[in-house]
């Protein structure tokens, strides 16, 4: 991926959706571009996941508009989907699959030619040591090789954007530091990576740009400088929950 001139690979406007009487998210507006590594932050309930599903298009949203790379997530939702990866908090994975069929699959699922794919999947395999257990069948895997699983089928395709709600969760040092030195190599490639985390002291070292919402509504947002000042990002984090 060429690097596009810091265009907008993410665009949220005015982006509403309630349960009930609930405003889960509540005129939520922010941007993400090209080789921007933005992090998404706050407590349980605030209205995290329910951003990143709608920006996914797994999730109806009453108001606003959702774009990606300027296609808009409600009128094209297959365009977008082909630029984009997304992992939930708690991956679900065909249990009766292998490690290989499952990436396979999802290589199908976007025409990934063979050699290219056989590349990435040995690449990113041999990075968090998984490349014995692909013959496995995916229900004999532990929590964090699922994770690693869900991260590699991520990557596979080589999405403009890659949407992950809590990454962190389950994975080893190790695995941790491989995942975020592929977070930063994409990002370099001109893509861009839009994720939610409790770990503040991963999201101050990692994220070129940050955003913290409480309640639904987005309370500050900017440049990790422009969020936590002099700081660090958790002080920061707990002063501004406490204003708002």
């Amino acid at each position: 991926m060429a690097n596009n001139g810091n265009a907008e690979i993410l665009v949220i406007n005015h982006l509403t959706k309630s349960y009930g009487e609930k405003k889960a998210v509540d005129d939520l507006s922010l941007s993400i571009k090209a080789g921007e590594i933005y992090g998404f932050i706050g407590h349980n309930g605030a209205g995290k996941t329910t951003t990143l599903k709608s920006a996914v298009g797994i999730l109806a949203f009453d108001e606003g508009e959702i774009l990606v790379n300027g296609v808009s997530v409600l009128e094209d939702p297959i365009a977008v989907k082909r630029q984009i990866a997304y992992i939930p908090d708690n991956p679900e994975l065909y249990g009766y699959m292998t490690g290989i069929k499952y990436l396979n699959f999802i290589a199908d699922i976007f025409r990934v030619p063979s050699d290219v794919r056989e590349e990435r999947i040995h690449r990113y395999a041999e990075a968090f040591g998984l490349t014995a257990d692909l013959g496995q069948a995916i229900s004999s895997y532990s929590h964090g090789m699922k994770q690693k699983l869900a991260v590699i089928s991520a990557w596979i395709h080589a999405p403009k954007l890659i949407i992950m709600d809590e990454p962190f969760v389950g994975l080893d040092p190790k695995a941790s530091h491989t995942l975020k030195e592929m977070m930063r190599e994409l990002c370099d490639e001109g893509g861009a990576i839009f994720f939610s985390t409790h770990v503040l002291e991963v999201a101050e070292k990692l994220c070129d740009k940050v955003a913290i919402i409480k309640g639904g509504k987005l309370i500050r947002s900017g440049t990790m400088e422009e969020v936590k000042g002099d700081e660090s990002l958790e002080s920061a984090f707990l002063e501004l929950e406490e204003d708002a």
